[in-house]
């Protein structure tokens, strides 16, 4: 089974401040720090730690070469990574005193992609093979639709959840990797169970995967439910909880591991990584997790 991760890649820039800007108001911060990153980016980086062989797909622009960098440096194939003219994807961080954030998300070259260049990604993808989409990018729709043609196994994580997601045919999702709020904005349902039985009526051959954040994570699919407790860790930041746990999961399930294991695995990758500041920098390679896991 090949896989191709077709999602986001971003720099990061993060303002350290006293407090958030107010309207009107110029503020000074304490720091500048710019990471690699974007939801796509993450989930692949976390799979390539995971010991998965990864393609990714996507848009940079003329200033994104830290991007690939950041690919080769993590053996993630980046042949279909298309350099465009303009702005990379990237996001402006105001991080106060209280670790609280603010968030200005610009698409740049992550909404630059097109239909020619999501035909020459999956002409080389075969049935079986799987594709996992965020969505921060544009044309979901279509990606969906061809890779749904080529019977490939589609995972999605609706995240951010918004009219593009209502616009896709969620039938053809082979998986969902979702958080309660998610879950409670395709559904209506804000407890767990809830949650998972209409996805259960209104996707009956598709499997669920619900993270709960501190509360553990739940499964429901093949007509079976299960639930795994979180590791109790003290969190420091949780920026790539839900990425390191879609990469350790996947790639569990690529091995051929239960769900029940994969679960597990997953789990107790997101809780290395909460103790950790940053996002793609605070994921634990697989030998970390394998040993601690012992």
């Amino acid at each position: 089974m090949k896989l191709v991760n077709f999602g986001s890649l971003n720099y990061d820039y993060v303002y350290s401040v006293d407090h958030m800007v107010l309207p009107g108001e110029t503020l000074s911060s304490n720091s500048m720090e710019t990471f690699c990153g974007g939801k796509g980016l993450n989930q692949s980086i976390a799979l390539a730690k995971a010991g998965v062989s990864v393609y990714h797909a996507g848009m940079v622009g003329e200033d994104g070469e830290s991007l690939i960098d950041m690919c080769k440096e993590n053996q993630i194939d980046y042949r279909y990574i298309s350099k465009v003219q303009g702005k990379s994807g990237h996001t402006i961080i105001q991080l106060d005193k209280q670790g609280q954030n603010s968030i200005i998300l610009f698409p740049g070259t992550n909404g630059l992609n097109t239909l020619e260049h999501i035909e020459e990604v999956l002409d080389y993808f075969q049935e079986g093979d799987m594709i996992l989409l965020q969505n921060e990018i544009n044309l979901l729709d279509q990606i969906i639709e061809k890779a749904y043609e080529k019977k490939m196994k589609i995972v999605l994580n609706p995240s951010p959840f918004n009219e593009k997601v209502k616009a896709c045919d969620l039938s053809k999702v082979s998986m969902f990797l979702m958080n309660e709020i998610e879950g409670y904005q395709i559904t209506g349902e804000k407890e767990p169970e809830d949650i998972l039985n209409v996805m259960e009526s209104k996707y009956p051959s598709t499997e669920v995967v619900l993270t709960l954040g501190k509360d553990g994570v739940m499964y429901s699919g093949n007509g079976m439910r299960y639930f795994r407790e979180s590791f109790k860790v003290k969190a420091v930041d949780t920026t790539a909880a839900g990425d390191t746990f879609t990469g350790y999961f996947l790639a569990s399930v690529i091995e051929g591991k239960s769900i029940e294991e994969a679960l597990k695995i997953g789990s107790f990758a997101a809780s290395i990584a909460v103790t950790r500041k940053g996002a793609s920098s605070s994921i634990p390679a697989k030998d970390e997790v394998e040993n601690r896991l012992m």
